[in-house]
């Protein structure tokens, strides 16, 4: 099933002469992909049209994962911002709804193997070794609800806030499911009964993780910047939905949605 796409969601949140910061909806490709071919949207296109001049990616977000993505408007900004994600000194907070309760803290120290991207990675050797990746979290909150899957009548989630020292494919994801806490609508890593019960009772389709804000130097000024992403209004009907709306920070609310 593939995540529903609301380009509403697609906005501008800072701007200046060198960089460009937007929100991601779930479900947007940022570039083409050959994984998927028939796609005729992506988020490189779209800012580019809006702000009328060509943008260049720095990183990039799961095409099921929503949030703050960062662009450079020239090659110079693009190199020395992509030295900050090379050399791990950019902080990048997400927060993500997960199966079970999780601890309270906890740092995933787990090595996770290469995964060739086809497009990114066209012209380098497979890398047989695992790659050495971390991942802190901290819990926000804890929540049950009464329904039932296998033995159990009630299920338990958590609000986790969780920031990656490094950046391999997929890492977030791959983690949590590690740790025996995946990520609800994770189709790859995830648990299908619980994504299934929350396509049913909600209504909506989508991986319940979120890029919510990024700290790094400004590339020409050297200014240490701090970009937050409110989170799309699906995810928080999710949260709403589970009573989870007062654990989350203020940056990430959305006006439409109130607490119950």
């Amino acid at each position: 099933m593939q995540t529903q796409l609301d380009l509403n969601a697609f906005k501008i949140l800072y701007q200046d002469e060198h960089i460009v910061a937007i929100h991601k909806p779930a479900g947007l490709l940022v570039h083409r992909s050959s994984i998927d071919k028939y796609e005729t949207q992506f988020a490189v296109q779209i800012t580019r049209d809006l702000i009328g001049q060509p943008v260049f990616p720095i990183h990039r977000l799961d095409k099921a994962t929503s949030g703050l993505l960062l662009f450079a408007l020239d090659s110079n900004s693009a190199r020395l911002l992509g030295e900050q994600f090379s050399q791990h000194s950019i902080t990048k907070t997400y927060l993500a709804l997960c199966r079970g309760w999780t601890n309270p803290t906890g740092l995933i120290d787990h090595p996770l193997k290469y995964q060739k991207d086809k497009i990114a990675d066209k012209y380098k050797q497979d890398q047989s070794l695992p790659q050495s990746a971390e991942t802190f979290y901290e819990t926000l909150a804890h929540t049950t609800v009464d329904h039932s899957i296998g033995q159990f009548d009630q299920q338990r989630y958590s609000l986790v806030e969780l920031k990656p020292t490094t950046g391999r494919k997929h890492q977030i994801r791959r983690h949590m499911n590690h740790i025996s806490h995946p990520i609800i609508g994770d189709v790859k890593y995830g648990d299908r009964h619980h994504n299934h019960f929350f396509n049913d009772w909600l209504g909506q389709h989508r991986l319940y993780l979120a890029a919510t804000s990024l700290r790094f130097n400004h590339p020409v000024s050297g200014k240490e910047m701090s970009i937050h992403a409110p989170l799309e209004h699906s995810f928080l009907t999710a949260l709403n939905a589970l009573n989870l709306m007062h654990a989350i920070p203020e940056s990430s609310h959305d006006s439409n949605v109130k607490p119950n």
